[in-house]
């Protein structure tokens, strides 16, 4: 039985369910999941979560990413990236100097409007379908965190590309947009290789010709207690694995504060909070 954790290096075109579906067929299970769903049109960094290691994708979705993206002004599209319908075109006058200044608004704290080529549901229906019979909603505006944003080089005529790390739920082909508007000649984006997710990043990631190419594909997954490394570690034993094996709270020496919890023979059996002498379940992740 397969469990664990393998970050793919996603290829373009290919969705992110795509990935996960290649995966169970490998991996023969079906229990597959993935923490930050990328655009066909984007590469890079898919961490994928395998067997009981799913359970772990929660934690890793509220995680920050980071992107290098391309920007191309003086085009709008309907979809803010280059795989949509133009749907306007400006001359554009801001050199690099106006970009790189337009660009402080966009950091820290902002507001983004979801575009309508995108999965979020309005009354049971993805917007994208929506968009796709040629209706637009309106969508509410929802706040994201741009931790950094800067210009790494200018690839041509209006061309450029960026490195942006950011929060959760933050749309790179909006912010493009956005950006465009801005400096008052349209934008969009026009490629998007993310380069860390979850705490993984490109120097951790294989392709999924790797994957389907090796021996033992099951070998290439990191065991799930892995990701959370940066959680002390305890040892349950007697009444006390009984108990945590059955989801109620247990004794235990610890401090206060969140703990891997193992069993004697090394099983990873939890994520656990101390509080007072007692330590509760985050979430387990033992096989039942």
């Amino acid at each position: 039985m397969a469990n664990g954790i393998i970050v793919i290096d996603k290829p373009q075109e290919w969705t992110s369910m795509d990935v996960c579906a290649k995966i169970r067929g490998v991996l023969h299970e079906r229990r597959v999941g993935h923490a930050g769903t990328l655009d066909p049109m984007a590469t890079g960094v898919l961490p994928v979560f395998v067997g009981r290691a799913t359970r772990a994708v929660e934690f890793a979705s509220e995680s920050e990413k980071e992107y290098i993206a391309g920007l191309k002004l003086g085009v709008v599209t309907n979809t803010q990236d280059t795989t949509g319908q133009v749907v306007e075109e400006r001359p554009v006058e801001a050199d690099r100097a106006a970009l790189e200044g337009a660009l402080a608004a966009f950091r820290g704290e902002i507001t983004q409007i979801p575009p309508m080529y995108s999965a979020l549901k309005r009354d049971g229906k993805k917007l994208y379908e929506l968009a796709r019979a040629g209706k637009e909603v309106e969508r509410a505006p929802r706040p994201v965190t741009i931790h950094a944003l800067e210009v790494v080089e200018q690839t041509g005529p209006n061309c450029y590309t960026l490195r942006v790390r950011c929060s959760k739920g933050t749309y790179v082909r909006t912010l493009c947009h956005d950006i465009g508007a801005a400096l008052g000649c349209g934008g969009c984006m026009s490629a998007l290789r993310r380069t860390e997710a979850a705490g993984f990043s490109l120097a951790e990631a294989v392709s999924l010709e790797a994957l389907l190419d090796a021996p033992d594909p099951a070998a290439l997954l990191r065991p799930v207690d892995a990701y959370f490394f940066r959680y002390p570690a305890v040892t349950v034993e007697g009444t006390a694995l009984r108990k945590a094996k059955n989801g109620n709270p247990f004794p235990c020496s610890a401090a206060d504060g969140d703990w891997r919890v193992y069993g004697p023979g090394g099983e990873f059996l939890l994520l656990g909070r101390c509080a007072g002498g007692m330590m509760s379940t985050i979430k387990s992740f033992f096989e039942v």
